[in-house]
């Protein structure tokens, strides 16, 4: 499993979330059917040499889920389309190319994250005699969701149904439960829609209409320092989103693709009342546990279903959906993954991927290792301090065994230095040509020099401007009003990017959460951040002094989340509406405390943008252009949480030359369960054993490029119908987010065969069976 993404932003301290970077997160009835923008031409192929470099260079799965894939903390990562700069005339070099950077991918591979207006049709063809026409496409992504959370989902009913998996919606389970009902040990049906129970911080999203907006975005950085042009874009993208977003029904990012090379105005229809119908047992849902984590065979039923709501309290009414197969998914299928996988760093430099190995990934272990322990003895306390940390607790094990897969893929000297050959390969091209050297030629260089000084401020940067020295829900909704306070007094073009009138919904729907918090936990957790801040600052920093004095971590974090009254959310919602007159009158002392830290936060994150961010975006556009030079054709960009399709088979590997069977089934948990933790089943499964088709498919794994984000994506048959849900990965995809090997990367995923069966058979659910298998309306 990948454990979902957090309910606050102060949860990036643990996870891989919204950029690579360790130390930096209408009408509701009826939805519309809006055209895609027409992908760019390819360009002809180039020589074969070129094309192994370009497979040396390519990169596979992070693990899927949202706690590693939140959307990015800003669209700043991406290179323009088309010719290289160096063969315009003067007056044009600037203006956007037609087609976008890319890399050459071999046939054979299943490789691809694909923008559904640049998928390969002829090529899925061409490989598995079926061709996914535009009707088809269009479907598949006016039926797709996104969880905001950092999750995928889909439509599976007219009637507003989405399904996802489990620990996409653990947090709003623990939410609804108490010390006397706890859903997450004892699952959810709601048996008729009466019972279906608000999830308060949970937003879905589906997509209306993409617009191609590189013209505005490219011309508004156009001639300027590379931090004057950083600025100006950013302003311009806020200015896209606002005219977009008409009302807080609808959700608008401007997306940036290809590193820089294209920029699109995504729009979507937001749905914030989004309803509980169904979880099985956690028992089930995470059967194995860590041990069986990022592993195959898999025996889980990690899978959830929501129901979005029209603003009048009404199910939405949802046109396209994905019908339930009749045919069960069988070996050597031809599968689909329709989600939004969240970051890979697959067209990143060597002294990028260097950073991340030797920097990075390290300290996020070491934290993450830190914080597990801590937990683990929390949990010895008691049953409730064990209830209130477990959602906690698993997102930290989860990414603590993603990120170990992702460190040993980095020290791997054969996957290495493919990417170090592949670039001495690249800039030898650009040395060789007078006109690309002069333009590209100190790229590499201009980066290198970005992630020396990014080495120099990530532990300020990290602690301070990301809120890694407060780890606490409180601390973090106190960061909010601080910020917002100084913000929302601004044009909405010069805000922070998080404060912009389009990202306003989902944060006030996070900090006005009823969600309940823990005292004990916010405790600790605050206690283990305030002495890691002391730890990499050092006794003796300004900042470090002005926020302990004489106080020890444990007294001051005893101190913050005993006398805060930010656990009610009325007191937040009226310093909200108060503005900065009540945020800077208020004596709360969490808003003290974030208003001392605010000017040093902002600081290091304008030395972030102006030497770090925009070194990389500006160099790194004009590399992906080299790149592009020299390998032509078309490909994928790197993933931004954005729509993106998927095309694989279902298809088991070699392990140690052993055969690996892509199939497991539900006689398989029996064998497997030993009756202790985590390998026990719930009393509902062995009381309903006699009653199942123990041969009935349960999990499998699919040759599918999917990424951290793809949690709860729907796996598609040729027929355009659900025959599964993608819920994780085998240990191989976890180096995914650099390359991608199609020989052992795997997605993992629930059967839909299996998913009916226990509905029927062991959750009595036959209102939810019935929906899901109901014939279409004439």
């Amino acid at each position: 499993m990948s454990a979902s993404a957090p309910p606050a932003p102060v949860r990036s301290v643990l996870l891989y979330v919204r950029t690579r970077r360790e130390d930096e997160s209408r009408d509701h009835g009826r939805l519309g059917e809006p055209s895609l923008p027409a992908a760019p031409r390819p360009r002809e192929r180039i020589p074969a040499v070129f094309a192994c470099l370009a497979l040396l260079v390519l990169g596979c799965a992070q693990p899927h889920g949202g706690a590693q894939h939140r959307y990015p903390y800003g669209p700043f990562f991406g290179p323009p389309p088309g010719p290289p700069l160096w063969a315009a005339p003067a007056a044009a070099a600037v203006a956007p190319p037609a087609a976008p950077p890319l890399l050459l991918l071999s046939p054979a591979s299943d490789e691809g994250m694909w923008l559904l207006n640049q998928f390969p049709a002829d090529r899925v063809g061409q490989k598995f005699g079926f061709r996914p026409d535009q009707a088809w496409l269009d479907h598949v992504r006016l039926s797709s969701v996104r969880l905001s959370g950092g999750c995928s989902g889909s439509f599976v009913s007219p009637g507003g149904l989405v399904l996802t998996n489990h620990h996409c919606v653990l947090d709003c389970v623990k939410q609804l439960s108490s010390r006397h009902k706890d859903f997450a040990a004892d699952g959810f049906l709601a048996r008729e829609p009466a019972d279906e129970r608000a999830c308060t911080d949970v937003e879905v999203d589906v997509i209306e209409e993409i617009t191609d907006v590189s013209a505005a975005v490219e011309a508004a950085g156009r001639a300027q320092s590379d931090r004057a042009a950083n600025e100006a874009r950013k302003a311009e993208m806020s200015r896209l989103e606002q005219a977009c977003a008409t009302s807080d029904k609808v959700r608008c990012d401007v997306v940036s693709l290809y590193h820089g090379g294209m920029h699109q105005l995504y729009r979507y229809h937001r749905f914030q009342d989004v309803r509980l119908v169904f979880v099985p047992e956690s028992a089930i849902a995470f059967f194995g546990g860590d041990p069986d984590n990022f592993n195959f065979p898999r025996y889980d039923l990690d899978v959830a279903f929501v129901r979005v709501y029209r603003g009048d309290g009404t199910p939405a009414h949802t046109r396209n959906y994905l019908r339930w197969s009749q045919r069960p998914l069988g070996e050597g299928d031809l599968t689909f993954v329709s989600g939004h996988p969240g970051a890979t760093a697959r067209q990143t430099t060597v002294a990028q991927l260097e950073y991340e190995r030797d920097v990075a990934v390290p300290a996020r272990l070491y934290r993450l290792s830190e914080l597990r322990g801590l937990l683990i003895g929390f949990q010895r306390r008691g049953a409730e301090q064990k209830r209130v940390s477990e959602p906690l607790l698993l997102e930290v094990e989860n990414s603590l065994k993603a990120l170990k897969g992702r460190h040993q893929a980095l020290l791997d000297p054969a996957l290495f230095g493919a990417k170090v050959s592949a670039e001495r390969a690249l800039r030898a091209s650009v040395e060789a040509d007078p006109a690309k050297r002069a333009l590209v030629g100190g790229s590499w260089d201009a980066i290198a020099r970005a992630e020396l000084h990014l080495r120099a401020i990530r532990k300020p940067h990290f602690m301070l401007e990301l809120g890694g020295a407060f780890h606490a829900e409180l601390a973090a909704h106190a960061r909010t009003l601080v910020r917002a306070a100084e913000e929302l007094a601004k044009p909405n073009e010069v805000r922070l990017r998080e404060y912009a009138d389009s990202q306003l919904p989902e944060r006030k729907q996070r900090l006005l959460s009823t969600a309940p918090i823990s005292d004990e936990l916010e405790v600790l957790t605050l206690t283990h951040s305030l002495t890691l801040l002391r730890e990499e600052l050092g006794a003796d920093h300004p900042m470090v002094r002005e926020i302990l004095g004489r106080r020890s971590p444990a007294e001051l974090a005893g101190t913050l989340i005993g006398g805060t009254k930010l656990k009610d959310v009325r007191q937040r919602r009226a310093l909200l509406d108060g503005g900065k007159a009540a945020v800077d009158a208020s004596t709360d002392p969490l808003v003290v405390l974030q208003r001392q830290v605010d000017p040093f936060a902002r600081a290091v994150r304008k030395d972030y943008e102006d030497n770090v961010e925009a070194v990389e975006y500006h160099h790194g556009e004009l590399i992906a252009r080299a790149r592009f030079a020299v390998l032509g054709t078309s490909t994928y960009p790197d993933a931004t949480f954005t729509l993106r399709l998927s095309y694989g088979t279902v298809r088991g590997w070699l392990e140690e030359g052993q055969p690996v069977a892509p199939i497991t089934t539900l006689g398989g948990v029996f064998d497997r369960a030993t009756g202790a933790p985590p390998f026990a089943l719930p009393k509902s499964w062995l009381a309903a054993r006699d009653k199942l088709d123990l041969a009935t498919p349960f999990n499998f794994c699919t040759t599918n490029d999917v990424v951290g984000g793809n949690s709860g994506s729907p796996v598609i048959d040729r027929q355009g119908e659900i025959g599964g849900v993608v819920f994780d990965g085998n240990i191989h995809s976890l180096g995914g987010g650099y390359w991608f090997d199609d020989g052992s990367n795997r997605a993992v995923a629930v059967h839909g065969a299996a998913i009916l069966e226990v509905l029927d058979k062991i959750y009595g659910a036959s209102r939810l069976r019935e929906e899901l298998t109901a014939a279409p309306a004439p």
